[in-house]
């Protein structure tokens, strides 16, 4: 049965400070079906903090989410994470594959509604 394609499927972007931190939210927001699918890449953020240039290696989370579910997964990433302000930016997805959507909207059903 193909699920329907949500309209405000998307992606989320979250800088971790290391990989083992990027690798536990990743689990914890796959496994809450809070996301289909998230992608991790080593990163080089220069920002300015507390009126101070800095730079960073951090790791880019690029969580594929229903963006209806963003305040879920945002209290959820707080949780998790140590920066005073963690980066939350959710981006809808104008076009893509869709069975690839399809299959995004179907991983992130809430959980007791598959």
């Amino acid at each position: 049965m193909t699920a329907p394609i949500p309209q405000e499927l998307g992606v989320v972007l979250v800088t971790a400070p290391d990989k083992t931190l990027a690798v536990a939210i990743a689990r914890h927001l796959t496994e809450t079906k809070l996301a289909a699918c998230v992608s991790l890449l080593p990163v080089t953020s220069i920002y300015s903090w507390q009126g101070e240039i800095h730079e960073d290696e951090e790791w880019q989370l690029v969580i594929k989410t229903d963006l209806a579910q963003f305040e879920r997964l945002e209290t959820v990433v707080r949780e998790l994470h140590p920066y005073e302000v963690p980066e939350m930016i959710g981006l809808a997805i104008a076009q893509g594959s869709a069975p690839y959507l399809q299959w995004i909207a179907a991983q992130t059903l809430p959980t007791g509604d598959a």
